[in-house]
């Protein structure tokens, strides 16, 4: 790859990504283009995530709130697997 703007990178990364950005500059062209894929796959899993986490708060909570109605009215008892019939 020979473009002009080979060797700049943006300056709001840490010191370890800087260091990864310029050890995976010295690769050949499709060993960079095989190292991005990657790493723009790890950051679009980590959107979908953060997004499918966020969704799920309220869900969470108000199960959390119904474990603890059924634990203050009694309706649930001790579970140990120990004494779990074979």
């Amino acid at each position: 790859m020979d473009s002009p703007t080979r060797g700049c990178y943006l300056v709001d990364m840490t010191k370890l990504l800087k260091a990864a950005m310029k050890r995976v500059s010295d690769l050949p062209d499709d060993e960079q283009d095989a190292v991005a894929s990657i790493i723009l796959e790890e950051v679009e899993d980590e959107v979908r995530w953060r997004a499918a986490f966020a969704k799920s708060q309220d869900v969470l909570a108000r199960l959390a709130n119904e474990a603890r109605a059924e634990i203050a009215r009694g309706d649930v008892s001790s579970f140990d697997p120990a004494s779990k019939p074979k």
